[in-house]
């Protein structure tokens, strides 16, 4: 089965150029287009998509709106979101994270890494740019440090390394290759991290860590 997705953008130019690349890509089917936010949210929930890829600068409602009403942590039937952005605009991203995007990415990352954040989505994980991920989670989590909740128990060393490696934007493939572990193992560990802070991805756990270690520095 493809992964049915969802595109929302204001730019007829980036829609096409976003619905011609995934179409491209083996299992990935392009079914809707959405030109505003609140167009986006309402094609979303009449169409049910596996992923919405959505712009976070919008019309009527921006992607923060919409990543909230199709993917928050109130939603009781949740669309998985991966927001789209460019440098300028991470204050929105962060905010984003923070409502419940499945992560997100650069419109110039390439073909390669827009089909993988669509596909870690639709498997219930999240794929964080890693052009921007110490950039944008740093620069908000450190200057307006939230009170991060507590880890449920405490983490043991390795735990925390793969915390830090998440933190800084590493894959699975590549925290195994820094620890000397396998993947399986990378993937217990991950298990372990969103069990003990009550996260529900990768991404989550990003701003989580975050947000612990801009609290600890103020």
């Amino acid at each position: 089965m493809s992964i049915r997705v969802m595109i929302a953008d204001d730019q007829d130019l980036v829609r096409t150029g976003l619905r011609m690349i995934l179409d491209a890509q083996d299992g990935i089917e392009v079914v809707g287009e959405a030109a505003d936010g609140a167009s986006a949210v309402g094609l979303a929930r009449r169409l049910r998509p596996d992923v919405c890829l959505v712009d976070i600068r919008m019309p009527v409602l921006d992607g923060l709106a919409v990543t909230r009403e199709l993917g928050g942590p109130e939603t009781t039937d949740p669309i998985p979101v991966v927001v789209i952005t460019t440098f300028d605009l991470d204050e929105y991203v962060y905010a984003a994270l923070r409502t419940g995007a499945r992560g997100f990415v650069l419109k110039d990352s390439g073909p390669e890494l827009l089909a993988e954040a669509v596909r870690a989505a639709a498997r219930g994980d999240a794929l964080i740019d890693p052009a921007v991920t110490v950039r944008l989670l740093e620069a908000f989590a450190g200057s307006a440090p939230a009170s991060p909740r507590p880890p449920a128990s405490p983490l043991t060393g390795r735990e925390q390394s793969v915390l830090d490696a998440v933190a800084r934007g590493l894959g699975n493939t590549e925290i195994g290759d820094e620890l000397h572990i396998s993947l399986s193992t990378v993937k217990t560990h991950l298990a372990s991290l969103m069990t003990k802070t009550s996260t529900r991805n990768r991404v989550e756990l990003a701003v989580w860590a975050h947000e612990r270690r801009g609290r600890r520095r103020g």
